[in-house]
């Protein structure tokens, strides 16, 4: 199957909805779609069910989110296949 990686795709949203699932659920989407489109601009593709979601509201987490105060921020991990996959790897808030 070749080698694997990590890749982060992102989607932002409103924080005063993080308690709307469908709307998270939404965001989640959106995440999931930014991080596969990022995948294969680099070459690789997606391991289908690999996704894992982290969802983040100003005040939350170390990073700052003080520049967006009232977002919700949705952080799609996936794991990347393909020849040279294993070189990138999600770290921090940046796909390295």
């Amino acid at each position: 199957m070749g080698s694997t990686g990590t890749l982060f795709g992102w989607a932002f949203g409103d924080s005063a909805r993080e308690d709307d699932a469908a709307y998270v659920s939404g965001l989640k989407r959106e995440a999931l779609d930014n991080a596969t489109q990022a995948a294969k601009s680099k070459g690789f593709d997606v391991e289908p069910g690999s996704e894992v979601f982290t969802v983040l509201s100003a005040g939350d987490a170390l990073v700052d989110v003080d520049t967006a105060p009232d977002s919700l921020v949705v952080r799609c991990t996936v794991k990347l296949v393909g020849e040279g996959a294993d070189k990138i790897h999600a770290e921090g808030p940046m796909n390295g």
